[in-house]
């Protein structure tokens, strides 16, 4: 069998579930399938998601892991523009950050 590597939406892997106090939110990532947990656990870096919440200027993230639960838990500080109480932005919860980590592209090897 030939494997071949291709890039799949971390969605089609695993859900997640946000919540925030303060300037700091975490976000949750729990796989559909325990066989995709060792890919999260590979592909989905604290580095990586620093990457991607870039525009959001994080000034750490922590990656904690749970397999008993298939699950990663990320804790973001400092992205949430001071908090519910200080920011203008619309989403001052920080509810829709776990959509936009679910769009991250992990590269993925599957036998065909």
């Amino acid at each position: 069998m030939n494997s071949v590597k291709k890039k799949i939406p971390l969605y089609q892997l695993a859900h997640a579930r946000t919540g925030d106090k303060g300037n700091r939110s975490n976000i949750s990532v729990i796989a559909y399938r325990r066989d995709d947990y060792p890919l999260l656990l590979r592909e989905l870096t604290a580095e990586r998601v620093r990457e991607h919440f870039s525009f959001r200027h994080p000034i750490a993230v922590h990656r904690y892991e749970l397999p008993n639960l298939v699950a990663l838990n990320f804790v973001l500080d400092d992205v949430l523009d001071g908090g519910v109480n200080l920011s203008l932005n619309l989403d001052a919860h920080g509810k829709s950050l776990s959509y936009w980590l679910l769009a991250l592209e992990l590269d993925a090897e599957r036998e065909f």
